[in-house]
């Protein structure tokens, strides 16, 4: 072998997918073949180190049956019940260098290590998928006849609900008693425009019965809300002058009809049949670390106090039933009604499953009942997951159980967080399968496309472009992941929580009580969004479009981000493009399932490949106004060194372009010019003669 020169570091290579472990996703027991790239002669030894030096092997250099410029080194491994992990080292001469998930290393950094857990799986479908976030009263209105009337029921502090008539007003500050009238109809009609879409499954914010338009202050877990679904025999009337909350209750007392509730939940299951005969999977949201204050557990309302069937609420009786299900404070009878609350919101008492065995079996059957006949919905998405319990202990405990009691009725159930911060704990393969992508997607992107933290609260112009912070976090962040819950992560642009990504392109700090409603909509710059779509439907993990923004909706931080979807006014260009966008993600299994590679970065510049052994894919950003020249090191990813590299999508300006341009590759460089605030992607293709 060569020893001249330094280890060409450019060429070092390996993770997780199937191409560099077979099988990807093994099972106790398993023999795992586990390989690694060089460059062709470039090293004396490689070796396979396991974990804080508890055993080292040397590789065994392969054939090389694709790729002249690499060699390869393979060695297999048995698997126990034990998680395993892993780094490589390399050695040329005196020269040695280590190589782990975030890269080329002086030295072994344990923390980076490649790891496997024997058994964790996540479902193959949910891999890459499209997902379509819908927050429902906000879709659109299929059935008026169960639209919530003027003054219904009371909400918080006697507040009257309102039904909003004029459906392209801004949400106002105060938003949770007002009622647009979006339902499950409306998405049923609208479903083989999500197929259009490219949409391979819907998450629905919570749909079950509660007194709020968002809906996380759940009153019954069993029921889809009618609003949402079927009113049957309805009797509601508007409140009248000297009612007490409870008579004016309307709807809420009425949830206990169970031909209403049933007829809604029968719909549903309609709506998930529709939706799965189109090739399109169903993930509902569950708010599982508190209730609303409104539940009959609390009863702090008294809605149902006295109502024939019902049990004395938590609020109402120290003997409740469901006393045990909150945590009480305040000393004796009747003045301990102080009770926990999520973050202090007494609309929301934090349920105490320590204390109630029965609430915890509870909450495993409602993990059940949703994901088996006649509702068969594909997975959940936990709210707050990390806060649910008492303690971080309890907590890993609770979703065990879940992921055990979900996977038993149905094995392919997606089980999703919503997290902030380090997931590692919770992604050891017996809890959840993966989360929301803020740590490894939505924040770094927007910072780097936009300067914006991701609520429009704070601009930073020293993140705002700068390519190699963008990787170093990025791959950082990743490296908390398997590859199995990497795969599957909700890679979001907006949602619900957070200020809609259009807007950020504005680089405008401000909310709606600071700015107004109009400013989310001034200065915004859609190449800036077709670029982040861009790194969205090519980078690892499932692309998430929050209903609205394909169409162009802006909007500040919750609530002014759950605008109406803008019916009859879309940006139909921009619809176009997702249209795109989409069907290039699923023509290629490397942007599923493939490897992902830096290939160059600098300022307001970032270029990556994903690939795999079928395909390899070249992805490039210029975010500055100026044009560039750039010349990318695609041998790094296996294209040939003179071949040929066709683009298939070009955004610049004021528009995109999918038209196929051929370039030649030379020495392994592909080389072109970027115009400003610009992406392109480019296949690897034949050479024409």
């Amino acid at each position: 072998m060569c020893r001249t020169g330094e280890i060409n570091k450019r060429a070092l290579f390996s993770d997780e997918t199937m191409d560099y472990r077979c099988p990807m996703e093994p099972d106790p027991g398993d023999t795992v073949l586990i390989r690694f790239r060089t460059a062709k002669e470039d090293a004396d030894r490689v070796y396979l180190t396991e974990a804080a030096g508890s055993g080292r092997r040397e590789m065994k250099l392969v054939p090389d049956g694709e790729q002249g410029r690499f060699a390869f080194y393979e060695t297999e491994i048995s698997l126990s019940e034990a998680p395993y992990r892993y780094c490589f080292e390399v050695v040329k001469g005196a020269e040695s260098c280590w190589y782990g998930k975030t890269g080329v290393s002086d030295g072994p950094e344990w923390e980076y290590a490649f790891q496997i857990t024997p058994g964790f799986h996540t479902p193959d479908w949910a891999k890459g998928a499209v997902i379509y976030q819908i927050f429902v009263d906000r879709f659109r209105n299929g059935c008026p006849e169960n639209n919530v009337r003027d003054g219904e029921y009371l909400y918080v502090d006697r507040q009257p609900v309102r039904r909003v008539r004029d459906w392209e007003r801004p949400p106002e500050p105060l938003d949770v008693n007002n009622f647009y009238g979006g339902d499950l109809q409306g998405v049923l009609e609208k479903l083989d425009y999500l197929k259009d879409l490219g949409v391979e499954v819907i998450y629905f914010n919570p749909i079950f019965v509660s007194p709020s338009n968002h809906k996380y202050d759940i009153q019954d877990y069993d029921y889809v809300d009618p609003h949402y679904g079927k009113i049957i025999n309805d009797v509601s009337r508007p409140v009248q002058a000297g009612e007490t909350n409870q008579e004016a209750a309307g709807y809420i007392t009425r949830v206990t009809d169970r031909v209403n509730l049933e007829a809604s939940n029968a719909f549903f299951a309609e709506v998930v049949e529709e939706a799965h005969s189109r090739g399109i999977r169903v993930i509902l949201d569950g708010v599982f670390n508190h209730c609303g204050s409104f539940n009959k557990w609390m009863d702090r309302e008294r809605i149902y106090e006295g109502q024939e069937g019902y049990e004395a609420g938590a609020y109402v009786s120290e003997t409740s039933p469901y006393r045990s299900f909150f945590r009480f404070t305040g000393g004796h009878w009747p003045y301990n009604r102080h009770y926990d609350g999520w973050w202090g919101h007494d609309t929301l008492p934090k349920l105490n499953y320590e204390e109630s065995p029965e609430l915890y079996e509870y909450i495993m059957r409602v993990g059940q009942k949703w994901v088996s006949e006649p509702y068969n919905v594909d997975g959940w998405r936990l709210d707050v997951a990390a806060d649910l319990g008492h303690s971080e202990e309890f907590n890993h405990r609770f979703w065990r159980d879940f992921r055990r009691s979900v996977k038993a009725a149905r094995p392919d159930a997606l089980i999703l967080a919503e997290h902030y911060g380090n997931p590692e704990s919770w992604l050891s393969g017996d809890q959840w399968d993966t989360v929301m992508n803020y740590d490894a997607f939505m924040e770094p992107l927007t910072w780097f496309l936009t300067g914006m933290e991701k609520h429009s609260d704070e601009r930073r112009d020293d993140l705002y472009g700068d390519g190699g912070w963008f990787f170093r976090t990025m791959l950082r962040e990743m490296s908390r992941f398997h590859v199995q819950s990497l795969q599957v992560a909700m890679n979001e642009l907006s949602n619900h929580d957070h200020s809609r990504f259009l807007t950020r392109t504005n680089r405008m700090v401000g909310r709606t009580g600071s700015q107004g409603t109009e400013a989310a909509g001034q200065g915004v710059k859609k190449n800036v969004l077709r670029m982040a779509v861009t790194v969205q439907m090519t980078w690892p993990g499932a692309p998430t479009i929050y209903y609205g923004d394909e169409a162009g909706l802006c909007g500040w931080t919750d609530p002014d981000n759950r605008r109406t979807y803008p019916w009859g006014h879309e940006d139909l260009e921009l619809i176009e493009f997702h249209k795109c966008m989409t069907r290039l993600h699923k023509a290629y299994s490397a942007l599923k399932t493939g490897s992902l590679k830096p290939l160059a970065e600098g300022r307001h510049l970032i270029a990556y490949g994903r690939f795999d052994r079928k395909d390899r894919l070249v992805v490039a950003l210029n975010s500055s106004e100026s044009p560039r020249w750039v010349e990318l090191p695609v041998w790094e990813i296996g294209v040939r060194p003179d071949g040929a590299m066709k683009r298939l999508m070009l955004t610049a300006g004021d528009s995109y372009e999918e038209r196929e341009v051929t370039a030649v590759i030379q020495d392994g460089i592909l080389a072109m010019e970027l115009p400003p605030e610009s992406s392109v992607i480019f296949v690897e293709c034949e050479k024409e003669d």
